[in-house]
């Protein structure tokens, strides 16, 4: 009977041990996050708040998977029934995402909202609700060598700079160096992302605020052109290809322009590539009359509306994009900006005063926005923009063509 006994409660504490066993396998959780990879130290970042989430979090472990192929590879998942818990979203990229109803939207479930920048929130916001927080951003910015402008008996750009300034610069700062090659005064390419924020700046637009009209035709929008295109059509600016570089950040870093458009991503590059580079950033110069304007580009960690583990997913996300988790890519200092207004005094610190320029560009950032399906008037501007700088469209010409294009979209 005694052993009987001794072995009923042996049954019975394996069953007890078994179901708590399952019990613990059942509270552990395992997330997916989907990415792509920008550069080393912001990978290295990423990895960092990765592990210091899991450290917080015992029950849940995050598998990262950053992708070369990141849309294609992204829509596969999604089409198989399987997608990532977390997944980024390129602000252009929103408005697509929402409609195919791949998202979960945020709404209350994205934590002090309040403490980001007002800019971004209005950037993953859709049909007037806060869809994702933003991971980081970058904004556009003036870069000058400051040596160049030494040589030229110039003053540095400020941030009262207007496009008279900007011109008389470029004309002054094209050249030929001692190898006998041009030296552009400002470097930029035939680029929607570049001539924005001079149709912003004149008082233009694209689309009206509900993007339920086209308003690109408009006399603002001939007058950036106009001078856009005209910095080319002058010989006081052109591409990157022009001086045998890849992009216009490699031409500044190569010393073959002694300005460009860019944002804070060119830093990483410029220290590890071309430290020798004595240079600064001003916010973009102004239209005469005071008009001001940036781009804003931004990425959000997103939620799967078809993640089986969505409460730790939002979890995962508020601690990214969150002042503990955003912390350490602020202290990290590589090029993207922290989203929260509390941490741009770290990330700052960890950049040095170059720095200020982007982070002060965010008051006065639009967002690099459009509805489903604009990528095809994006890429008709691009084309006659290219066009333009080789003296083979108008304005007229290149506004009339993007405006009908923009048309179609929204007749669809």
């Amino acid at each position: 009977m005694r052993k009987v006994h001794v072995l009923t409660l042996v049954v019975l504490a394996a069953l007890v041990l078994s179901g708590a066993g399952a019990a613990l396998a059942r509270q552990e959780t395992s997330l997916t996050l989907m990415g792509w990879s920008s550069s080393q130290a912001e990978d290295e970042a990423l990895a960092q708040q990765i592990a210091a989430f899991e450290e917080a979090n015992p029950g849940i472990t995050v598998e990262v998977n950053l992708v070369p192929d990141y849309d294609t590879t992204l829509q596969t998942t999604i089409a198989s029934g399987d997608p990532p818990d977390v997944f980024y979203i390129d602000s252009s990229r929103l408005a697509d995402m929402v409609e195919a109803g791949v998202v979960d939207i945020g709404g209350d479930k994205i934590e002090d909202p309040e403490g980001i920048y007002e800019s971004l929130r209005n950037v993953f916001t859709y049909n007037g609700e806060f869809v994702c927080p933003p991971k980081d951003f970058s904004t556009l910015t003036l870069i000058y060598n400051r040596d160049m402008f030494d040589a030229a008996g110039l003053e540095y750009p400020t941030d009262d700079w207007t496009w008279d300034d900007l011109r008389a610069a470029a004309e002054a700062l094209t050249t030929t160096n001692e190898e006998g090659e041009q030296v552009l005064g400002l470097v930029t390419n035939p680029e929607a992302a570049r001539w924005l924020p001079f149709l912003y700046q004149a008082g233009g637009s694209v689309l009206n605020e509900d993007w339920t009209e086209v308003t690109l035709d408009s006399e603002e929008a001939r007058e950036a052109f106009d001078f856009y295109v005209g910095l080319v059509q002058d010989g006081f600016a052109g591409t990157a290809s022009d001086v045998d570089a890849g992009w216009a950040g490699e031409a500044f870093g190569m010393g073959r322009a002694a300005m460009t458009i860019e944002g804070n991503w060119i830093m990483q590059p410029l220290a590890d590539q071309f430290p020798e580079i004595n240079w600064g950033a001003v916010q973009l110069p102004g239209h005469p009359d005071g008009g001001e304007g940036t781009l804003v580009f931004t990425v959000c960690f997103a939620v799967a509306a078809g993640s089986e583990n969505q409460e730790a997913a939002w979890q995962l996300v508020n601690f990214l994009t969150g002042e503990e988790g955003g912390r350490l890519v602020a202290e990290a200092g590589f090029g993207p900006m922290p989203p929260r207004i509390a941490l741009a005094e770290t990330w700052l610190a960890a950049r040095g005063e170059q720095a200020q320029a982007f982070v002060d560009a965010a008051e006065h950032a639009k967002p690099w926005s459009f509805p489903v399906g604009f990528g095809d008037v994006l890429d008709t501007l691009n084309s006659g923009l290219q066009l333009a700088y080789e003296g083979q469209a108008t304005a007229d010409d290149v506004i009339f063509e993007t405006a009908a294009a923009a048309e179609e979209v929204l007749a669809r």
